[in-house]
């Protein structure tokens, strides 16, 4: 007589060879080359998750520029030419780019869909996050964060007498650290409690914000947040921190912040409030490693060192900007932000090599895609996906791509470089760290105006330096690949005083 196991062993496996006979998608005329991996539902998932860059290029180097994966039960059509990057953007009638994020949203943070085809909410909602992040709006949220940073750094942690000449922290730490509290105190106000009860009230976010953040690559990647409970235990504290009643009590709240509570009129207080968490985590998440790697890469560099602090010392002047402790607090507006293409060429150089975007949309219909190497047929419902790092570390648009080399989006005239080139043709998209087209992340002006006036402020009150003056760069870590920067896989120590001003 068989064991249970026995035959439950059979069982499952007549289950995959059904799926390997029925289950399995086929190829038809004209579509991309198809790898569906030999997992039932999983596809190629797990070989992505270990390493994306070195699946697609293994995959590249296989099928050619275009070809499909299954992936947690999607198939995904990846378009690594970026000479093709613009003939998809032209494609958007056929595309609805708005079905994945928002499913994706309301999974990960818990609130109900906010996709206008639910009725939750009006279908201006991209409109409503370009009106309260860029223009005017843009303006205040700046001088803002400007105000905040120096609320924070300009505070020592303890009496002068009492201070060591140097403070020795982690990196990543100090950088998520104040770039939490700056970002949290612009978007929502500050407590009216008074500073030092918010100080301790907002360390208690950042920890509750990092456990939640941690588990995220896999709430994205489908699992449900109650396997974690730590995690959702954490999620649910800060949004209830976001509830109207408690941002109620708080004084200069973003138009964002305040825009939103009254958009998303049908949804209860708690479900709002698990909206406002989805903006915090989208201001927090990728901004704080990239304010880390743009530091570090910094400096690491004595150029770029040298030039930055050039171009700041200069901005400062410019702008009759004296740099002290005891008088008013630096205050630059966003032209003379806007002008420092030297931050700006350190930024994109950091972002350039530690950003790992995963840009989707999905197919609304059938329909033929008509790129640089061909055209191919695309299914309903299948995800179209470009992935930038391909292209970011690509070494014939940019040679040697692994160094960090400061002055790469710079001209010969010290202006910003706009022209790059594949296979001899000048490329309309090259740097992609925010997404494209109708995707393009709508706070990413603010985030490169955050991480520059983060720099800014450390090069004009500290002295800078690494623990270890042979510092390495730490490694990405790949677990957050798809979901936009990578931080690093371990932090690195760094000292810093107040300069003598």
């Amino acid at each position: 007589m068989m064991s249970i196991s026995l035959i439950w062993g059979i069982v499952v496996a007549i289950c995959c060879c059904l799926w390997l006979i029925l289950g399995m998608r086929r190829r038809k005329m004209g579509e991309p080359p198809l790898e569906n991996g030999l997992i039932p539902y999983l596809g190629c998932a797990l070989q992505f998750g270990a390493n994306p860059l070195e699946f697609l290029r293994a995959n590249q180097r296989k099928h050619g520029p275009v070809f499909t994966c299954k992936l947690m039960g999607n198939y995904v059509h990846f378009i690594t030419n970026p000479l093709s990057y613009q003939k998809v953007l032209c494609h958007g009638k056929y595309f609805d780019w708005k079905k994945f994020h928002f499913t994706t949203s309301a999974k990960a943070f818990g609130h109900k869909s906010i996709d206008p085809s639910d009725g939750n909410t009006t279908d201006n909602i991209n409109k409503a996050f370009i009106r309260t992040l860029q223009g005017d709006a843009l303006n205040s949220l700046t001088e803002a964060m400007m105000e905040n940073l120096q609320l924070i750094m300009r505070t020592p942690a303890a009496p002068e007498s009492k201070m060591p000449p140097w403070v020795t922290e982690g990196m990543y730490a100090f950088c998520y650290r104040v770039m939490f509290e700056a970002g949290y105190l612009t978007l929502f106000g500050r407590d009216l409690m008074g500073q030092d009860a918010q100080k301790a009230l907002i360390l208690k976010k950042l920890d509750n914000f990092k456990e939640f953040d941690k588990i995220f690559p896999a709430l994205v990647a489908g699992l449900p947040i109650h396997v974690f409970k730590t995690a959702h235990h954490a999620r649910e504290k800060l949004a209830e921190g976001l509830r109207h009643e408690n941002l109620g009590k708080r004084d200069h709240m973003s138009e964002l912040v305040r825009f939103l509570n009254d958009m998303l009129s049908t949804l209860d207080d708690m479900e709002k409030a698990k909206t406002q968490l989805a903006v915090l985590w989208a201001s927090q998440a990728n901004t704080i490693p990239a304010t880390f790697w743009s530091l570090f890469q910094m400096m690491r560099s004595p150029e770029a060192m040298k030039a930055a602090t050039e171009e700041v010392n200069k901005t400062l002047e410019s702008a009759g900007q004296k740099i002290s402790l005891e008088d008013q607090p630096i205050c630059l507006n966003q032209m003379q932000l806007n002008d420092m293409p030297v931050l700006d060429s350190i930024i994109k150089e950091s972002l350039r090599l530690s950003s790992a975007s995963l840009n989707i949309r999905t197919a609304k219909e059938d329909f033929t895609l008509h790129l640089q190497d061909g055209s191919y047929n695309i299914r309903k419902d299948d995800i179209i996906a470009l992935y930038p790092q391909l292209m970011h570390l690509d070494p014939e648009i940019y040679p040697d791509p692994l160094t960090f080399k400061y002055d790469r989006y710079l001209d010969e005239n010290g202006k910003t470089k706009t022209t790059f080139y594949s296979n001899g043709l000048k490329l309309k998209y090259y740097y992609m760290p925010f997404g494209s087209g109708a995707t393009i992340c709508p706070g990413r002006l603010f985030a490169v105006q955050e991480i520059k006036q983060f720099l800014i402020l450390m090069l004009s009150y500290f002295e800078l330096e690494f623990v270890d003056s042979n510092v390495k760069c730490p490694p990405l870590d790949q677990s957050r690949a798809g979901l936009g920067v990578l931080p690093p896989l371990n932090d690195v120590e760094f000292k810093y005083k107040f300069k003598h001003l």
